[in-house]
């Protein structure tokens, strides 16, 4: 991306990000590329680089686990592999065994599934492969602790077997000698030690020339003397060649061990190179869960759409402070391209302004931004900058002469593919003047269809923003009744200074304030006065629409319960239900298990009878015991259609009133009585019934009857 002026990083604080970034980077590979962070123009470069951050992202907010926990520091040791005679030592080669295994386990890690789900970071080592021969070159070498094995070759095998036997000679030998001058008294504290590489006996120095050896040192105070005893001279010369030897014999199998290895350098260059990235997306995924980073929508033309987005660095200073930090939404698109920000001073367009250009540069140089995920970016070419103040930057003022000639930059620079920031655009000179030049510059920026945002206080700017295509206004919101800032962007709508009501609410004198309102221009001071009501009228606007939000959600939130609840009430009705039949289910399973016993028995008892009388008997137990459950049923059906058309009163009998018989269920009206009998007419037949088998009824009436 090409920046105006060279300071834009600087301005825009996206050198501090990068600080961040390096933060978190573990190996010395992704620092320098924190460090060296670019700010790309292409797509195809910015795309993988989003979905990498993201996908890690992912991973560390889930808990899972990727294999990337080694640091690898490794660049002069493969070069070194790459130099024909160089010899890599042991713990230089374990180094290079720990980044092949890393390597291993990464490719391991993915698995048919993950290559699937993670297909950014797989993209990371598409064009690499893993080779176990390195690993088992090493392995056939070296011990865990990077010591060369006794195997490793025949002749190192010999020379430790026969080391081994002369230290243990020497060791015998040794300690003889000691036992034997300690028990002169010859042997001082100390009793042994080595120097130069060779076993020696500490002696008291007076008697020195009493014992037979070689003065090989003294101590510091010179009251000890250090002398190989004559019997050991002969075997540490011969531990000593066989040391040497050792080591002659240990250096050519590392060069040899090197040499092998040295074919497969650009290979493991590739695999410090692998492990460099994932360490890099790392940081990145960490930096943007710090700063509540999530990937956009990115459209390859010039396009900004943010949602609920944050300055990265302000929402880490607040949530340090335990503050919260205030979302801006802007869009700037092809019909409209150009924001004008007005409002008072301290309202929060400079802070706006820096949010929108510092994530921009963020994005274009692959990195999670803070703003919501509907949010949708564009990529620019040119990013121009123009920032007057000192806000959270050392950056001089700026004279109005220095002003016009980066605008005259801008002019002659801008295109359809850049972004531009103008902090107070026209200050520095006088207001008519420069509120002219201002507006000049506004037109021909929009004219050559450049997307950026102004901020300023020009009336004037403010009215051709209301007018011009593809210039629209923004206002910061302002609380009157407190004087404090909401830091919230209102787009659509200019925004008023608040001169006046700040003089007044702060105690200024009010006939110095009336006083200067009289020397306003009348139509400026309506218009002010005009947009400071319409603000206020629009505030409480969406104080009201968020009370009404909050209504609407209360609501939905009860018809969720209430659906819940009548979910409930129906489950529990069909389980009453499936109970109950369940019940009758099993009634009549138990009657019909009752009636098989019984059929059987009847059966067998048929078997065994002679006499045709006993027989005839029986069949009539049968017959009875299989009709008497239809009457049953019979009864209860009468009797179902009888509930649903009569209530029984249980009142007593007389003449006039409905009356069930007790036999059929049948219903009639009783003429008279008789003793204890009761003629009832039952349709055109009158019966004689007792008294005793009748039941007082009346008709039932509707539930959805009206009652009298």
């Amino acid at each position: 991306m090409k920046l105006f002026p060279e300071s834009a990083l600087m301005q825009l604080e996206f050198d501090k990000v990068k600080a961040l970034l390096g933060e978190h980077c573990q190996a010395s590979y992704a620092r320098e590329k924190a460090a060296n962070l670019r700010i790309h123009t292409r797509l195809d470069y910015i795309e993988p680089e989003l979905k990498q951050g993201n996908e890690y992202k992912q991973l560390l907010q889930n808990g899972q686990y990727f294999p990337n926990d080694a640091v690898f520091n490794l660049a002069q040791e493969l070069k070194l592999l790459g130099i024909p005679g160089a010899v890599l030592n042991g713990e230089q080669l374990l180094e290079i065994r720990k980044l092949a295994e890393s390597i291993r386990h990464v490719f391991h890690w993915f698995d048919t599934d993950r290559k699937a789900a993670y297909p950014a970071l797989l993209r990371v080592i598409a064009h690499s492969y893993y080779e176990k021969n390195i690993s088992l070159l090493i392995n056939d070498v070296l011990d865990e602790l990077g010591v060369v094995k006794d195997t490793a070759s025949k002749e190192l095998s010999q020379i430790r077997t026969n080391l081994t036997r002369k230290r243990a000679e020497l060791r015998r030998v040794f300690d003889k000698v000691v036992a034997k001058w300690n028990k002169s008294g010859y042997v001082s504290e100390t009793e042994e030690a080595f120097l130069n590489g060779r076993r020696v006996v500490a002696v008291h120095a007076e008697y020195k020339r009493q014992v037979k050896g070689i003065l090989l040192g003294e101590s510091d105070t010179r009251k000890t003397s250090f002398i190989e005893p004559d019997e050991t001279i002969e075997l540490n010369n011969d531990v000593f060649a066989l040391e040497h030897e050792e080591s002659r014999e240990v250096y050519r199998i590392l060069r040899e061990l090197t040499q092998k290895l040295a074919v497969h350098a650009p290979l493991l260059k590739d695999y410090h190179t692998i492990t460099g990235e994932y360490d890099f997306i790392r940081a990145k995924a960490k930096l943007a869960i710090d700063i509540d980073g999530s990937y956009p929508l990115v459209h390859d033309k010039a396009h900004v759409h943010l949602v609920q987005a944050r300055h990265p660095l302000l929402y880490l200073y607040n949530k340090k402070s335990g503050k919260a930090t205030v979302p801006v939404s802007v869009t700037l698109d092809d019909r409209n391209r150009v924001l004008v920000i007005s409002g008072p001073n301290a309202g929060g367009k400079t802070v706006t302004l820096k949010t929108i250009g510092l994530l921009q540069m963020m994005l274009q140089s692959g990195l999670l931004v803070s703003l919501s995920p509907d949010s949708q970016m564009g990529i620019f070419r040119q990013l121009m900058i123009h920032i007057g103040d000192t806000q959270s930057l050392e950056f001089e003022l700026s004279t109005y002469s220095s002003h016009l000639k980066n605008m005259k930059y801008f002019i002659e620079n801008a295109n359809g593919r850049t972004l531009f920031f103008i902090d107070e655009l026209g200050s520095g000179s006088d207001p008519h003047l420069g509120g002219a030049f201002a507006e000049v510059i506004l037109e021909e920026l929009a004219r050559k269809h450049a997307f950026g945002i102004v901020t300023t206080h020009y009336l004037n700017l403010k009215v051709m923003a209301n007018k011009t295509p593809g210039i629209v206004n923004g206002a910061m919101a302002f609380d009157e009744q407190t004087l404090l800032p909401l830091y919230k962007l209102i787009t659509g709508k200019p925004g008023s200074s608040y001169t006046f009501s700040i003089a007044e609410r702060i105690g200024l004198d009010k006939r110095l304030v009336q006083r200067a309102k009289t020397l306003v221009d009348e139509g400026h001071f309506r218009l002010d006065k005009l947009l400071n009501r319409a603000e206020q009228d629009i505030r409480k606007l969406e104080e009201k629409e968020k009370e009404l939000h909050k209504l609407m959600k209360e609501n939905e939130r009860l018809k969720k319960e209430m659906e819940q609840i009548i979910h409930k009430e129906k489950h529990r009705q069909q389980v009453e239900l499936l109970k109950h039949q369940n019940k009758q289910s099993e009634e009549r399973l138990a009657y019909l298990k009752d009636m098989e016993r019984k059929l059987k028995q009847i059966v067998f008892d048929w078997r065994r009878m002679e006499s045709q009388e006993d027989k005839t008997a029986l069949m009539k137990q049968m017959h009875a015991m299989l009709f008497k459950q239809k009457e049953k049923q019979v009864k209860e059906k009468v009797k179902k259609k009888f509930d649903a058309k009569y209530i029984e009163t249980g009142g007593e009998i007389k003449p006039g009133i409905k009356v069930r018989m007790v036999q059929n269920n049948q219903v009639g009206v009783v003429k008279e009585l008789r003793d204890k009998k009761a003629i009832i007419q039952l349709g055109a037949v009158p019966l004689t019934v007792d008294i005793k088998n009748l039941i007082a009824v009346e008709d039932r009436v509707p539930e959805n009857a009206e009652r009298h």
